[in-house]
């Protein structure tokens, strides 16, 4: 379903370069939780956990608020399953408005330390604005956007001449989408229309721009018939769930970006088999009305698209700069980029790699392991 080019990134570390991370002892107990063992033979050492602690808070801001989206719920439920702890890091959540610039600027000015774009575009966009990102994983390497029309619509040429709704603008793999489907663009009215799908059903709008996990499952909600237009369907690539930092605390600070990915990677592991729980721990920050059913449908979505945009040779969150740069193209056809820019400097697969041993992150002690496998003989 999915085209994929020859990954542009650095070789991963084997399990040899590893083996003396996966030796090291645990130096940091976790939370008394279910799965205790899981999170007590974490393998980092007393200097690593000294190093990690030494950092003091860290903050990562969410896209938005606390949905259940990948590069979102697994660092809530790290967080609230301990594993954070784990590797000595005291990371404090905020929840994110959906200003991804805003987001990008604290990250950049160091008031903040991690926080996920929308997609791999998104950074280039923040660099070209000053705001100085890292990408360091991403996790979805298809679009996340999808345009929904109602079920009379045959042909993407029909929405000429009509109304397309946006939530503040039109992305860039639909605006390729339409592109590539011979559409008249500058015909088409685009218009602010909010969060609210049911404008689509009422005709407000003849089009939504909407995300594939959000959206149609809210019309389902509702009864409502609509088709469901996909970018790759017509060529068009792109990516989501995409993990920032700052790139000069990084480099300062290597041991905490990897543990951090270590542990987001080890929560989406666990949330993979225990949906439900995860979306209970966002549940528990949300001071609003938080829709439980509908989060966990948003989850499911994201993370089948993560596991089916992923190759089966490559760790999740994997970085292919060949996909990147056609990633950017499409905004420099839209005009939202002037031009290529450097693209190696933005986005760095090291502290990724690092965490893993080919597809399996590296979390457990393998002495503890291996014990654990002799008393269950």
């Amino acid at each position: 379903m999915f085209s994929r080019t020859q990954p542009l990134v650095r070789p991963l570390r084997s399990a040899a370069g590893l083996a003396t991370i996966a030796l090291l002892t645990s130096a940091c107990g976790a939370g008394a939780q279910s799965d205790e063992a899981d999170r007590t033979a974490v393998v980092i050492d007393e200097e690593r956990c000294r190093t990690n602690s030494e950092l003091g808070t860290l903050t990562y801001i969410t896209g938005y608020h606390y949905q259940a989206s990948v590069t979102q719920l697994e660092v809530i439920a790290a967080d609230a399953l301990g594993f954070f702890d784990a590797v000595c890091l005291d990371i404090e959540i905020q929840p994110g408005n959906g200003d991804v610039m805003g987001n990008a600027q604290l990250v950049s000015a160091g008031t903040a330390h991690f926080t996920p774009t929308s997609n791999e575009a998104e950074i280039l966009q923040a660099n070209v604005r000053d705001h100085e990102i890292l990408g360091v994983a991403t996790y979805g390497h298809v679009p996340i956007s999808s345009l929904i029309t109602g079920p009379d619509v045959e042909d993407l040429t029909e929405l000429e001449d009509a109304t397309i709704g946006h939530q503040s603008m039109l992305p860039a793999p639909l605006e390729a989408m339409l592109e590539a489907a011979d559409v008249d663009i500058d015909s088409i009215e685009q218009v602010e229309a909010g969060y609210d799908p049911s404008v689509l059903p009422r005709d407000q709008v003849q089009a939504l721009t909407g995300f594939r996990s959000n959206e149609p499952h809210q019309l389902d909600a509702m009864d409502e018939e609509y088709v469901e237009w996909l970018p790759e369907d017509f060529g068009v690539v792109g990516s989501f769930g995409v993990m920032t930092t700052n790139p000069e605390w990084a480099e300062e600070n290597p041991t905490a970006v990897e543990d951090f990915l270590r542990a987001v990677a080890h929560a989406f592991d666990h949330c993979q088999e225990h949906g439900e729980e995860c979306v209970g721990h966002a549940e528990e920050l949300d001071e609003a009305g938080y829709d439980t059913e509908h989060n966990l449908k948003v989850w499911d979505t994201e993370r089948e698209l993560v596991g089916a945009s992923t190759p089966d040779d490559m760790p999740r969150g994997y970085i292919d700069l060949s996909m990147t740069e056609a990633e950017a193209r499409t905004v420099i056809d839209s005009g939202e980029l002037d031009e290529l820019p450097d693209l190696e400097p933005m986005f760095d697969p090291r502290y990724l790699e690092s965490v893993y041993v080919a597809t399996e992150v590296v979390w457990r002690n393998e002495d503890e392991e291996e014990g654990e496998e002799g008393s269950k003989e």
